[in-house]
């Protein structure tokens, strides 16, 4: 809570202090250093006192991709786009996870942590932004599990592996994007954290995780590539795994992950200004 003790002063040094909405993304790159210590500090302590450390991470897509085979690979016959389903269901579900880990995470950081708003200045945007970047250690670990899945399905890489950092960074701004909106409600409205873990999990079922987004046409394919984590899942399995370009699906997905970006930087940074009064 912010001290009503202090003077006029002093309160006006612990309020946010944003600049033309320009600057936003400029200060942001400044404090380049602040979100890397915050990443860090947010990394330790998620695996400074886990007696198992990234073993976590692997049973997840482990245990859920074999529920997705057994259920919409074999059961449902759900076509997996000419390469074995449990490939095709792993690259979904980890570029997935770490898109609900890193919204999740950047959208409570302000909530759980009142005295990086009431006790000192510096961007809110940072904070947002750093809480984006520890998932990204899981997805590489959950990456991981793809090789070997790989070798004994005898799926060999292409070159269009080397459009890997072209993937993870539109996952990245699409995290950063959403995680900034609710980062400012979740300030005023505290029960968007109780709505966002349903909410999450309704987007996992309307994204291309356990099935392709080919199995829609017209204007319900164009409703659906408007969902962020359609092109970029559809991206991330045409460089691992050699499926068909994702196509023009994959700019109206970019377009969504750029209109995002912006309206959550406004959003945000109009938001701000009374985040010290009601956090």
């Amino acid at each position: 809570m912010v001290s009503t003790t202090g003077s006029a002063q002093e309160w006006r040094e612990n309020a946010a202090r944003p600049g033309p909405a320009s600057s936003a993304w400029l200060s942001l790159w400044q404090s380049k250093d602040l979100i890397a210590l915050l990443a860090r500090r947010d990394l330790r302590l998620r695996y400074n006192q886990a007696a198992l450390g990234v073993v976590w991470v692997l049973i997840q897509p482990i245990v859920s991709v074999a529920i997705f085979t057994l259920v919409f690979g074999r059961l449902a016959g759900i076509s997996s786009e000419n390469v074995p389903y449990p490939l095709f269901a792993l690259i979904g579900f980890v570029v997935w996870t770490y898109f609900s880990t890193a919204v999740l995470r950047g959208s409570e950081v302000l909530a759980e942590n009142p005295q990086l708003v009431t006790k000192v200045y510096f961007p809110r945007l940072a904070a947002p932004a750093a809480a984006v970047l520890p998932p990204l250690v899981d997805l590489a670990v959950s990456i991981a599990l793809v090789v070997p899945l790989m070798a004994y399905h005898r799926v060999t890489p292409t070159w269009r592996v080397v459009a890997t950092p072209i993937w993870v960074g539109l996952a990245i701004l699409a995290a950063v994007g959403v995680a900034l909106w609710l980062a400012a409600l979740n300030v005023r409205f505290r029960d968007v954290r109780y709505a966002l873990g349903p909410v999450m999990q309704i987007w996992l079922f309307a994204s291309p995780v356990a099935y392709p987004s080919t199995l829609l046409t017209g204007r319900a394919e164009l409703l659906y590539a408007v969902n962020p984590m359609s092109g970029v899942i559809g991206l991330a399995r045409w460089s691992l795994l050699g499926t068909p370009w994702p196509g023009w699906p994959l700019a109206v997905s970019t377009a969504t992950i750029s209109l995002s970006l912006w309206g959550g930087t406004a959003f945000f940074r109009r938001a701000e200004r009374t985040f010290a009064d009601v956090i």
